[in-house]
């Protein structure tokens, strides 16, 4: 999982990355990623084409023997060679973006998707020659290893994130935090729903475990949504480059303004919304149909996303959401009120508190929050009516660079475990200090409704005394700062509860 692991994918971003120059990593990632599309998809098609001329058939340049196997046609002015041989001409952005237009009027899934801003001004084009160049290098596609480009792709979607930062997090969730959500969901079969899909890598990590466990990948119908044109682009490109069919749309749009799945009721929900969206227009969504729980503040769309998520679950459904970790123990508004009506109505099934520095588009620490429409009366899993696993997963993960840190596959096998355990039937769960607790809604009700897991794990020594010296420093801190964060949280709250009260019979205050 590490970043350390990778092999011609790290040469082959350094290489790229020196012939930037002077363009802005967001552009660049659109310039570098189309012509990395295209030379895959072009290496696709010559691969079936040399099948078909040793067959001496003479069928080569029929249309149908590619359609049949899923495989785009590409025109004979858009293949790789015919780039690559005018890779020096003064006119080659105008031939790629040629290539494009030809390639979507030939294939219709890919209509509105490619890129076609080559010929602009502003591109080098010395450098673009030499990047062309540089990716003819690499053999995307061969008889013998057809997963070369979603290698390739993932790592640049990841280092283009990480140039980009706080951007970058509109379009990219690291794999190792979506690894853990799949892990932990097992989507094997039915309907995956993602309603702020980025640039597809709920879907393609989904994909890679019905792979490892021997399953069909036709037996998961994709369904996804995305407000940004250019990362809805990247995700129908992602998907496919892997031959994945999804539903994202006509185009881009707003989830909570236009649901483009309204009547969809998903088996599984992966996702991870921008965090803390202000300017989301829930004035405009009061009384929407989603908010059975109770309406979501106009200046944090949290309770929102968890709301839209639920609506969407079908009655055996889970979900596996990241959010920021304030809305955990948020009083503000009416969150706490919407957090209580969902814990009893018993659709929280577990709580996992990653550690920080796992984003690029941020350094602050999130959870997941598992959802699960029918804890009593799955036939799949133990009767778990009125019960909520709780992780603290803050000490795991390793730095892979000064500002980054990954969970390895062994964090994430400790986390999906540990859940796996204590929802199935056959599991040994047994609670570990400081790790992983099971608590009842009593538990949680006394603690106000909150779901802060480190109020319920405790501490990995047997004396939970704060002030005990074997704690460490930091151990320390995250205890009080979450207790902390918490009575502030609440003072906000009682505190606008007060004023409220006070203006009703006539004495405001400001």
């Amino acid at each position: 999982m590490a970043t350390a692991n990778i092999g011609f994918e790290e040469t082959l971003w350094k290489s790229a990355d020196k012939l930037r120059g002077s363009m802005d990593s967001s552009e660049y990632k659109h310039v570098v990623l189309g012509l990395i599309f295209l030379k895959y998809i072009s290496d696709k098609f010559e691969t079936k084409y040399n099948e078909l001329v040793e067959e001496g058939e003479g069928f080569e340049e029929d249309r149908d023997e590619y359609t049949y196997e899923n495989i785009f046609w590409v025109p004979k002015e858009a293949r790789w060679g015919f780039i690559k041989d005018h890779a020096k001409d003064t006119k080659i952005g105008q031939y790629i973006d040629e290539a494009m237009i030809e390639i979507e009027k030939e294939n219709p899934s890919l209509k509105g998707v490619l890129d076609k801003r080559y010929a602009r001004p502003e591109i080098d084009k010395r450098r673009l020659g030499e990047l062309i160049d540089l990716i003819s290098t690499i053999k995307l596609h061969d008889k013998n290893n057809n997963d070369l480009l979603g290698r390739v792709y993932e790592y640049f979607l990841g280092k283009f994130a990480s140039a980009e930062g706080k951007g970058g997090g509109e379009f990219y969730t690291p794999s190792s935090v979506v690894k853990t959500l799949v892990e932990m969901i097992e989507p094997y079969k039915g309907r995956i729903y993602d309603p702020c899909c980025g640039s597809g890598g709920m879907f393609v990590q989904s994909e890679k475990f019905v792979e490892e466990h021997q399953g069909k990948i036709d037996d998961l119908s994709i369904y996804g949504q995305e407000l940004n044109s250019t990362t809805w682009k990247l995700c129908k490109m992602n998907l496919a480059i892997r031959g994945l069919d999804g539903n994202l749309g006509k185009s881009h749009e707003d989830t909570f303004h236009n649901d483009l799945h309204s009547n969809l009721k998903a088996d599984y929900i992966l996702a991870n919304p921008p965090f803390n969206i202000s300017d989301w227009g829930g004035e405009q969504l009061v009384d929407d149909i989603r908010w059975k729980f109770g309406t979501p503040p106009s200046g944090n769309a949290n309770y929102a996303w968890l709301q839209h998520m639920a609506y969407h679950l079908s009655p055996n459904g889970s979900a596996g959401i990241v959010l920021a970790n304030g809305s955990l123990s948020s009083y503000t508004s009416n969150e706490g009120e919407i957090r209580k009506n969902m814990l009893e109505a018993d659709l929280v099934d577990a709580i996992v508190a990653l550690p920080d520095k796992l984003f690029y588009s941020t350094g602050i620490p999130v959870s997941l929050w598992i959802l699960n429409r029918n804890k009593k009366n799955n036939p799949n899993f133990r009767n778990r009516e009125n019960e909520i696993l709780f992780v603290d997963a803050r000490e795991l993960g390793t730095m892979v660079d000064r500002t980054h840190r990954e969970l390895t596959d062994k964090d994430i096998n400790n986390i999906s475990a540990t859940y796996h355990n204590w929802r199935n039937p056959s599991g040994k769960y047994t609670d570990l200090k400081g790790f992983n607790k099971s608590v009842s809604i009593d538990d949680v009700r006394e603690q106000s409704y909150s779901l802060t897991p480190g109020r319920y794990v405790g501490v990995k020594e047997e004396n939970e005394e704060i002030n005990n010296t074997d704690i460490s420093y930091e151990e320390k801190m995250n205890i009080l700062t979450d207790e902390l964060n918490e009575l502030f949280n609440k003072s906000k709250y009682l505190e606008d509860e007060i004023k409220a009260n006070l203006g009703r019979i006539g004495y405001g205050i400001k």
